[in-house]
């Protein structure tokens, strides 16, 4: 099996908890992953941050590099952004690149590599109207989102703690998108 490295993206919504787990099953499917968070999943993970860095082989990212400094991360054959939030969402669409792995999955958009977005907001915030606008851009703009019947859907029972959150859906739909590419 030939390794081809997978961009992980992160923002913070309960799911990313999960992550140590979800990079073993990358990594027994041949991803060699590298790990991106936003600002608030890379502090919610702080006790964590070694350790993920270890099980990646590779730095865990959250902040954008200085210019001249050499990138510390193979480039993507693949992203796969999960949980990707409210806010991150927005931004991406936008074109809002006030953080590193919005600007990395932007650019991945860009540049065609094959990238899988897997929202996680509350029921309150998907039903607000710029969601589902920001959702329809990615779409166009060639991303592959899972919501609804094809990965995540809002629990308005407990929004806080999403117990269902589909990373095998979302892991095979990447494994598919990258044999496509």
């Amino acid at each position: 099996m030939t390794t081809r490295t997978l961009h992980l993206l992160c923002s913070a919504a309960p799911p990313v908890f999960d992550i140590a787990h979800v990079i073993e099953d990358a990594q027994t499917r041949g991803w060699d992953v590298c790990l991106g968070l936003t600002p608030t999943a890379a502090h919610w993970l702080s006790d964590s941050l070694d350790g993920l860095a270890a099980l990646t082989g590779h730095p865990v990212r959250w902040q954008y590099k200085f210019p001249g400094q050499p990138d510390v991360w193979p480039a993507a054959d693949a992203v796969l952004f999960a949980p990707a939030t409210f806010n991150t969402v927005n931004s991406w669409a936008l074109g809002l690149t006030n953080n590193l792995v919005v600007g990395l999955a932007a650019e991945a958009t860009g540049a065609r590599k094959p990238v899988i977005a897997m929202p996680c907001t509350s029921t309150a915030l998907a039903t607000h109207p710029q969601f589902e606008i920001s959702l329809n851009t990615l779409r166009t703009a060639g991303v592959e989102v899972l919501d609804g019947d094809t990965g995540y859907t809002a629990d308005p029972a407990d929004p806080d703690a999403p117990l269902h959150f589909p990373w095998a859906t979302a892991l095979n739909a990447l494994q598919r998108v990258s044999q496509q590419a």
